[in-house]
């Protein structure tokens, strides 16, 4: 890669918050920025502060890089911080879920409720021979039970590492062999689309394939046998795996009996909270490690400062807790807070398109988080949806995921939001556990696509490959490598059982910065434009152009939902553009559309990022958290043998698209 990322596509809509909106905001003082880059450990600790410890710590930070520890000698528990400590305060009776399955049952849970039910499950653990120290691995669909879990793990000081219920045996295998885990806590099955997600039967698989370490496997029963009604939906036929009399527990059968009372682990600040794997290029996936204190610390701070909380808000994130969304912000961050939330099960297709908003309309939600995918799927399917449902509830949005395109950001802004509600598109990743870089929506002007400015206490700026700050040699705008020069105390503390992995992945490429592999510019005003992985860049004629902006300006045509862009070997640019478009509602695609398509590009950004080539799709290769899986897409568009594919949603996709390309190509 040269020097910089090339930064074409501007953007010059502002913003600001509502003077109602600023009057109400938990924060609404710029001067906080100052402070918190004076005094990062002081406003951290501030923050440290706001939560319970059993024993306060004696020192902030220590720091010897690549290694943190952030509040040394606190003790603390992250389930009493989550629950108990509102009960406590006389909370109890408020509402911590509503959650919602996909046949349409609805059940709710007070904090007292939660309390009840998590110490239940702990004391169940314990029976199973779960100590402070060990590993659990949840494997469930998204509900109540699967967030019990991992209270319930956090309450004994045992670890939890999710798998998201839809990855396959092979992968539950990996993972409950790296960590070692001593119990798997699984459901018989999901509800999604109408079908049944086999959950027991896929974890019997994993099983077959040999997990030494795992002595029992606590199942419970979310489904039933094939015929059972949950609220008027029957049960389809599904596999519930084998019944293993001397492994398996029903949950009914152990949880319910247990005495409601059971005392919480005091654990050190940097005692080990849970491990969530995250797939690396090559090789086996990466275990995570997020610690108690400071992880806490970071999560409910951005949590109260991000998505404004007040006490009758109704929070709504849409994330599955098998990624660290919904570890960050529907469990921890929320529930520190003392937060309601909607839970849901199924997918936002199901009974029909607009199930979003019926659940918006139904439980009066005020915020909303979710993905930019979801947000193009909604373009894609058209306005009518939303548009049936009533969201005037809404007042706060917040994107999380890929980049936003300023046009889903635009559709989001004024179909979903009314035009009335601030946006927070927040940057930040499995390793960072919280948010990086966002918007504060009581004081923040905002821009379609940006996600702003860093949190208070972060700092990142922009490298070129040699480790030079570009910000400080070349001024604004610019573009190039986004690193993180600061410590901050939701930081991972490393790989499970591989420090040199860890060293290698984040701290080798420069002495004194985190790079996970993101790029980013600045713009004149020192705002944040995050532009995809720098593996996804495209050097085209000696040009280095982000996928993410060219796709921008692809979505910016009025007939395009969603796209996807890649580089493909050039014998004279070097790289050429390739264009993968899905087209809005019941837009045809023509020759003449491709080529307007194609002409809007080249006016928007300049004739350099013009598509060489532009396919019409009706789905896009994504991972199962939504991610546009571009490596995939550079193999079919170069002629290669297809990558690994057992991570993606609908493999079927990448066929499909072979076949396109080849019919062309030939």
């Amino acid at each position: 890669m040269s020097e910089t990322i090339d930064t074409l596509l501007s953007e010059d809509r502002i913003y600001s918050p509502a003077p109602e909106f600023r009057a109400q905001a938990n924060m609404d003082d710029l001067s906080v920025y100052e402070y918190a880059n004076t005094d990062p450990e002081g406003w951290w600790a501030q923050w440290a502060g706001r939560l319970d410890w059993f024993e306060h710590w004696t020192k902030i930070l220590e720091w010897k890089q690549p290694y943190a520890k952030w509040f040394l000698g606190g003790k603390i528990n992250a389930c009493h911080n989550c629950v108990d400590r509102h009960v406590i305060a006389g909370r109890g009776e408020k509402v911590a879920w509503i959650a919602e399955g996909e046949p349409g049952d609805v059940r709710l849970f007070t904090y007292s409720d939660v309390l009840r039910e998590v110490q239940k499950l702990a004391n169940a653990l314990k029976a199973l021979g779960i100590q402070s120290g060990d590993r659990v691995c949840l494997y469930m669909g998204q509900g109540p039970e699967l967030t019990l879990s991992m209270l319930a793990c956090a309450r004994i000081g045992a670890a939890h590492s999710v798998v998201f219920g839809g990855f396959s045996a092979t992968s539950i295998h990996e993972r409950i062999n790296d960590a070692s885990a001593k119990l798997v806590i699984t459901a018989d099955g999901a509800w999604r689309r109408g079908k049944i997600v086999e959950l027991k039967k896929i974890v019997d698989d994993a099983m077959a394939m040999g997990c030494p370490t795992i002595e029992k496997v606590l199942v419970y029963e979310r489904v039933g046998a094939p015929g059972t009604l949950t609220n008027g939906l029957a049960a389809p036929e599904y596999d519930r795996g084998v019944w293993d009399d001397s492994r398996d527990i029903w949950w009914h059968d152990l949880v319910p009996n247990q005495p409601a009372e059971c005392r919480c682990e005091s654990m050190d600040s940097e005692d080990l909270l849970f491990i969530l794997y995250t797939s690396g290029s090559t090789g086996k996936p990466k275990g995570i490690m997020h610690t108690t204190g400071g992880y806490l610390t970071g999560t409910s701070a951005t949590s109260y400062c991000v998505f404004d909380y007040k006490p009758t808000d109704i929070y709504w994130c849409t994330a599955d807790c098998g990624w660290i969304t919904g570890h960050s912000y529907v469990v921890y961050g929320p529930m520190a807070n003392c937060v309601t939330q909607v839970l849901f099960e199924g997918a936002p297709d199901t009974p029909d398109k607009d199930r979003f908003w019926r659940i918006v309309e139904k439980h009066k939600v005020s915020i909303l988080y979710t993905a930019p995918t979801a947000i193009r799927t909604f373009m894609k399917w058209g306005e009518e949806y939303p548009q049936r449902c009533d969201l005037s509830s809404l007042r706060l949005l917040g994107t999380v995921g890929e980049p936003i395109n300023p046009e889903a950001w635009m559709w989001y802004h004024h179909i979903i939001g009314d035009g009335k509600c601030p946006i927070v598109d927040t940057w930040w990743q499995t390793e960072t556990g919280a948010i990086m870089i966002t918007p504060l929506p009581g004081m923040t002007d905002t821009r379609p696509g940006s996600a702003t400015r860093t949190f208070p206490g972060v700092y990142a700026t922009i490298y070129d490959e040699e480790g030079n700050d570009l910000v400080r040699t070349h001024g604004l705008p610019v573009g190039g490598l986004l690193v993180l020069k600061r410590p901050w105390p939701s930081m991972l503390r490393g790989i499970w059982g591989d420090p040199e992995r860890y060293e290698k992945t984040y701290w080798s490429k420069f002495s004194d910065a985190y790079f996970a592999g993101d790029g980013a510019k600045l713009d004149q005003d020192g705002f944040f434009w995050l532009l995809g992985r720098v593996d996804d860049i495209m050097l085209v004629s000696g040009h280095n152009i982000s996928t993410m902006e060219v796709e921008s300006a692809l979505v910016d045509h009025p007939a395009v939902a969603e796209a996807a862009v890649i580089g493909k070997n050039h014998d004279v640019k070097g790289q050429a553009i390739s264009a993968f478009v899905i087209l809005r509602g019941n837009v045809t695609g023509t020759e003449a559309l491709n080529a307007e398509i194609r002409a809007h590009v080249a006016a928007k950004i300049g004739p350099l990022a013009r598509p060489d080539d532009l396919f019409f799709t009706a789905e896009l290769p994504k991972t199962r958290s939504g991610k546009i899986m571009r490596r995939l897409l550079r193999d079919v568009a170069e002629g290669r043998a297809l990558g690994d594919v057992t991570t993606l949603s609908d493999p079927a996709v990448v066929s499909s698209l072979k076949s396109q390309y080849e019919d062309k190509e030939g």
